[in-house]
C-alpha cells in the first residue's frame, strides 16, 4: 500500500525531496488529487504513465506557482493569459499554450502544446515552493476510473504501489477538474468545462468557445470514456427515475437528489441540490456507490444547465458512456 504523510512540514519535505530525486508523489489540490513528477524529469513522468496506465496520448497538466513560473514552460504568453492569470491563479483554471523549447516530450504527450495551472491548495503551493520546481500531473487515481478527492481514494486506487508517498490535505473543496481553456488560437475554447465558468470566462475575454469532446484531444482529460465507475452506470431524468427503477433486475446504487424516492432493494446516495456542492460530492458518490457492492449505479440527472451544472453534467455523461 502507498505510504500517507501528514501535510505538514515533514510531510511536504519528504514529498519533495521525491520529487527532486526524479521520483513520484501524489498531494491534494482544491480539485481533485494529482500524481506528480517533476516537469522535466522524463522518466518520472513516463513512471506516473505507467503507474496509472494513462494512454500515452493524454497530456499532463504542469502546476506552477504563478506566471512567472508559467512563463518559463510557454511561449505566446500575451495580455489575455495576463488577465486570467489575475483573475482566477491561483485557482481551478488551466490554460493551453504552445510549449517551450525546455519542456521534454513525456510532460506534454509530444505534443506542441502545454497545459498549465496555478494551484490554490495550501499544500499543493507549500509543495510546489519546497520542490523548487513546476509538477506535472494528472489525477492520481488509475487511468479512466473515478478521480479522487480523498487521500484515502488514492490509497485504494494503487494499492500495489508501496512507494508512493501520498500527501493527505483532506477532502478536495471543487472536487472536480480544473476548467482548461485552450488559447493556442485567436479564440479562446473551453475544452473541459470545470468551476471557472464560460460566464466567468466570457465577462473577461468576450466570445469564448466551448468544445465538446468526443476524443482524446490536445487537452487533458477529454477522453470520451473517463472518470468512469468500475461497474455500469445509467442516468436517468427524475420524470423517469421510479419507471425505470421499478424495470431493473437487480438492486442499483441510486445518486438522488433530495427528496427523490428510492425503494428498497435499491440504494440512495444523497447528492446536494447546489451545483458547487454537487461537484464537490461527485466522485466521492460515484465511489460510495462502488463500495455498495451492488451491480449497477443509477444516477438521477440535474435539470441545471448553466454554470458549474455543465461541468458536472459533462462529468456524469462520460462517466456513464459504458452504462
Amino acid at each position: 500500500m502507498p505510504r500517507l504523510l501528514q501535510a505538514d512540514d515533514a510531510g511536504i519535505l519528504a514529498a519533495a525531496e521525491r520529487i527532486r530525486a526524479g521520483g513520484v508523489a501524489a498531494f491534494p489540490t482544491e480539485t481533485v488529487y494529482g500524481l506528480g513528477a517533476s516537469t522535466f524529469e522524463p522518466a518520472a513522468l513516463r513512471e506516473v504513465y505507467r503507474m496509472k496506465g494513462r494512454p500515452g496520448d493524454n497530456p499532463l497538466i504542469a502546476h506552477v506557482v504563478d506566471a512567472v513560473d508559467a512563463k518559463r514552460l510557454v511561449r505566446g504568453w500575451d495580455a489575455r493569459c495576463s488577465r486570467l492569470a489575475a483573475a482566477f491563479w491561483p485557482g481551478p483554471l488551466t490554460l493551453i499554450l504552445p510549449r517551450g523549447e525546455a519542456v521534454p516530450d513525456e510532460a506534454v504527450a509530444g505534443l506542441g502544446s502545454i497545459a498549465v495551472r496555478s494551484p490554490m491548495h495550501p499544500v499543493a503551493r507549500s509543495l510546489l515552493y519546497a520542490a523548487a520546481g513546476p509538477i506535472s500531473a494528472p489525477s492520481a487515481n488509475r487511468s479512466g476510473h473515478v478521480s479522487p478527492t480523498t487521500a484515502a481514494h488514492v490509497v485504494a486506487d494503487f494499492p500495489l504501489e508501496p512507494d508512493l508517498l501520498v500527501l493527505d490535505g483532506g477532502r478536495a473543496g471543487f472536487g472536480i477538474e480544473s476548467t482548461v481553456l485552450d488559447l493556442t488560437a485567436e479564440e479562446p475554447v473551453i475544452r473541459r468545462p470545470g468551476s471557472v465558468t464560460s460566464e466567468d470566462l466570457r465577462r473577461l475575454l468576450g466570445p469564448v468557445k466551448v468544445a465538446h469532446a468526443v476524443e482524446q484531444g490536445a487537452s487533458p482529460g477529454t477522453s470520451l470514456i473517463h472518470y468512469a465507475p468500475d461497474r455500469p452506470a445509467t442516468m436517468v431524468p427524475s420524470v423517469r427515475l421510479g419507471a425505470f427503477l421499478a424495470t431493473l433486475q437487480e438492486p442499483a446504487a441510486v445518486l438522488a437528489l433530495p427528496g427523490t424516492e428510492v425503494r428498497v432493494p435499491h440504494v440512495a446516495i444523497r447528492m446536494d441540490p447546489d451545483a458547487q456542492g454537487y461537484a464537490r460530492m461527485l466522485y466521492a458518490g460515484l465511489r460510495e456507490a462502488e463500495a455498495t457492492g451492488l451491480p449497477r449505479i443509477v444516477i438521477e440527472e440535474p435539470a441545471g444547465r448553466e454554470g458549474v451544472w455543465l461541468a458536472v453534467l459533462d462529468r456524469l455523461r462520460r462517466a456513464t458512456v459504458r452504462g
